[in-house]
């Protein structure tokens, strides 16, 4: 029986050397069971009512709902964006085995 949420949690950069570290940090503490950074990618948005267009890099947390906050304080505190994305998305559907293994890691 699944009790609790995982999600993905998104956040981008343009430093791809930023969000390995970044990776690496929330990796380390076992606050994820999962990284992959992606990228580069074409990112476009509004920034100061005008539409940017940056070449970035994704990078995908994979963890608990119960880690969101931690993870996000770590990605602000770190982050060189003064308003870094970071975005978490629950996920419904996951297979038994990951969601085991996800578990041992994160709650360790």
């Amino acid at each position: 029986m699944i009790n609790n949420k995982v999600i993905i949690i998104i956040t981008t950069s343009d430093n791809k050397d930023e969000l390995i570290k970044l990776s690496d940090y929330v990796l380390d503490k076992k606050l994820a069971g999962c990284t992959q950074i992606v990228g580069p990618i074409i990112s476009k948005y509004w920034w100061e009512g005008k539409i940017e267009k940056s070449d970035e890099y994704l990078l995908l947390i994979k963890t608990l709902t119960e880690r969101f906050e931690d993870i996000r304080k770590i990605i602000t505190d770190m982050h060189s964006y003064s308003t870094p994305e970071i975005i978490g998305i629950e996920i419904d559907n996951i297979s038994e085995q990951y969601y085991k293994w996800l578990i041992s890691i994160v709650k360790g």
